[in-house]
């Protein structure tokens, strides 16, 4: 077989594991690829709690279990990251660290990473205060005050997490309201250790070796003030992984791909599934549900084939 298989699937997060889950299940040769850590963004999630049939798992034992499951069934991992992708008529070509591969269908599952902040002062204090993983780095910031750019529902679960560090967390959104779900909201307002301050837009992140403050600014009053902290973690939105993919496939205008109800971009043989395509929830379970989808839709295009 070599660096040949029916399918290849770019992420191993919870969309790419399903789909690979069933796939080789279907006894579809399948590869597989992922750059970073097998299990994808889960890996760094401390309790999840609404995977249903799993009231309070680890993350790490979720996307852990996920990716043993796969690969009981045949699935193959390679550690490398898609570099580009190359359509012909009888093959895809995925170009990786790792060398190329081929396939006959190719299942786009490579998520997406935090938005940044863009404002001056964080790209300077990147790692140096300021972070976009409460789980990875959080540990650093034991008993000191720390900043939460945003109010959904990821910003307020990382803020929650962060609490049991450390001193204070200043949850900052520039909406009128936060806009993570009620149940969360109504845990962020009664944790004593969080402040919530809405309608206010950080404008710039100071300090000297390190963070020390935020440059802040009333979007109703249009007042400035400065707060003063140790660290700020950005969680503003996200942004999809597809950097490789320029040209190959369509995509909205925020550079997610675009499938219909079965995974299917306009490209005959190129699915995509999770927090990667067009308009998705951006949850463990949907992504879940979405590799399946994409999958399903590869095994019946190949035994048609």
């Amino acid at each position: 077989m070599g660096n040949t298989y029916d399918v290849i699937i770019i992420g191993a997060g919870p969309a790419g594991l399903s789909a690979g889950l069933y796939t080789s299940r279907a006894r579809l040769s399948t590869l597989l690829l992922e750059q970073k850590t097998p299990g994808g963004q889960v890996m760094n999630v401390e309790r999840v709690e609404n995977y249903p049939g799993l009231a309070n798992v680890t993350g790490t034992e979720l996307g852990s279990s996920m990716l043993k499951q796969a690969r009981e069934y045949g699935a193959k991992l390679a550690m490398a990251e898609a570099t580009g992708v190359a359509v012909a008529p009888e093959q895809i070509a995925v170009r990786t660290s790792a060398g190329d591969y081929r396939c006959s269908a190719l299942i786009i599952a490579s998520g997406a990473h935090p938005k940044k902040l863009n404002v001056p002062g964080e790209e300077e204090f990147a790692n140096k205060g300021v972070f976009y993983c409460a789980t990875c780095d959080g540990a650093h910031f034991a008993n000191k005050v720390v900043a939460v750019a945003g109010g959904g529902d990821s910003a307020i679960t990382e803020a929650l997490n962060l609490c049991r560090i450390v001193s204070e967390v200043v949850i900052i959104e520039i909406m009128p309201a936060l806009t993570a779900t009620s149940v969360l909201q109504d845990r962020a307002h009664a944790n004593p250790k969080i402040e919530v301050l809405c309608g206010v837009k950080i404008e710039a992140i100071l300090g000297d070796e390190r963070v020390k403050s935020l440059q802040l600014l009333d979007t109703e009053t249009q007042q400035r003030g400065t707060l003063d902290i140790d660290g700020i973690l950005v969680h503003v939105g996200r942004m999809p992984s597809t950097d490789y993919l320029k040209g190959v496939v369509p995509h909205d205008k925020n550079g997610f791909i675009l499938v219909n109800d079965w995974m299917e971009t306009e490209v005959p043989g190129i699915f995509a599934a999770g927090d990667v395509r067009h308009n998705s929830a951006m949850q463990i379970v949907s992504a879940c549900g979405d590799g399946a989808v994409a999958a399903i839709s590869v095994c019946k295009k190949l035994r048609a084939g």
